[in-house]
């Protein structure tokens, strides 16, 4: 519009053609009112929220702008744009008066797993032509979260305990009801719990030791080395993990899940407590130099009766070898393997109960009626 402007004043001019000359006047007419209306920049304060910051894949998230008019005059309408996931998210504001406040809202990307930034968030305002833009950046970030999908799966199974009260071990604490040896009596003891027929035998006065059991712990380990997932079958690991982890959670199972890449997150009671382990399995990615199964050979359980479960790939059988050298370690050890053939024979893993299937969905079906058994 400037160079139409001066291209017509000139040109009206040298040709004496008045008409051009009233041209090239209103272009710049328009150019200076554009300026001059470029100079009332919006004076704003602008949070952003995130409802909810934890969804599952699929569900609805929102990104919530709250913009408020801190000027005393009336603010011009602006636009704001938002980077969620890499991509411009445009979000219209209308005029506002002194001290207005405004909200809008504009729908997040929950069609895929992951640990998404949201931001940074620029301010614009524009002149009614559109001439002349001004923009304004604020270097706020937010994070929303996409759980990976849960499958109604039933946990790990725990191979069962020799003890019908629970395992029990001497560091576990004392004053329960699950009897785990005889000792020596100590002043204060509970003398209802003296065994007679052993401070008969032993002439020495004989108590039971009597501990809480531990419960059975459930360990799920998530192979996140690249080779095993050839075909794109990776998410269908991560939700089965997930579910896994789940499932042992809602039963009352301690749950922890470990990557093969080093990382680990922990449920000990109650439902909520599995959001570190969601948060952990949103962002898990596979890596070319992730050591993968071999990595169980570093993984020793804190306590006895520790259920393992290993999910994976198309693992190679040196990889799936690494299962059979950990068994002894576990109560109870469970293979999934993700995208197989369906008919061909899993790995051979002496002890172990081994699964292959082909997704998520199939592994929900097969792995509740095998389990159900």
């Amino acid at each position: 519009m400037i160079v139409a402007a001066g291209v017509l004043l000139v040109a009206g001019t040298l040709l004496d053609y008045p008409e051009l000359v009233v041209l090239g006047l209103g272009a710049t007419a328009v150019v200076v009112a554009a300026a001059g209306w470029m100079l009332a920049r919006p004076d704003v304060v602008v949070e952003r929220r995130i409802r909810p910051d934890r969804v599952a894949e699929g569900d609805p998230a929102t990104g919530v702008l709250v913009v408020t008019n801190t000027a005393r005059r009336r603010s011009p309408p602006i636009v704001a744009g938002e980077m969620v996931d890499g991509r411009q998210v445009g979000v219209a504001v209308a005029s506002l008066p002194p001290g207005g406040r405004h909200e809008a809202e504009y729908a997040l990307p929950t069609t895929r797993r992951g640990v998404f930034q949201v931001g940074p968030l620029t301010i614009g305002h524009s002149d009614p032509l559109r001439l002349m833009h001004v923009r304004r950046g604020f270097e706020t970030r937010s994070v929303l979260r996409v759980h990976p999908r849960l499958l109604p799966v039933l946990p790990l199974p725990t191979g069962g305990s020799p003890d019908l009260d629970g395992p029990t071990s001497v560091t576990a604490q004392q004053g329960g009801v699950a009897f785990h040896s005889l000792r020596d009596y100590v002043r204060g003891d509970d003398l209802r719990l003296v065994h007679w027929r052993s401070t008969a035998r032993t002439g020495r006065l004989m108590v039971r030791h009597n501990v809480v059991p531990r419960e059975p712990r459930m360990m799920i380990v998530l192979d996140t080395s690249a080779a095993p997932y050839g075909d794109g079958r990776f998410e269908d690991a991560v939700r089965i993990a997930a579910s896994l982890a789940a499932a042992a959670v809602t039963h009352g199972f301690p749950a922890e899940v470990r990557t093969t890449g080093g990382d680990h997150a922990v449920a000990d009671h109650g439902g909520a407590l599995t959001v570190g382990i969601l948060d952990l399995l949103a962002g898990v990615v596979a890596h070319e130099r992730d050591p993968g199964l071999p990595a169980l050979t570093g993984m020793v359980p804190r306590d006895s009766g520790v259920t393992l479960g290993v999910v994976t790939g198309q693992a190679s059988a040196a990889a799936t070898a690494a299962v059979s050298t950990v068994r002894p370690r576990f109560a109870m050890v469970s293979l999934i393997q993700v995208s197989g053939q369906p008919g061909r024979p899993g790995p051979a893993v002496r002890g172990a109960l081994v699964l292959n299937v082909r997704t998520c969905d199939d592994f929900a079906a097969a792995w509740n009626t095998r389990v159900a058994r």
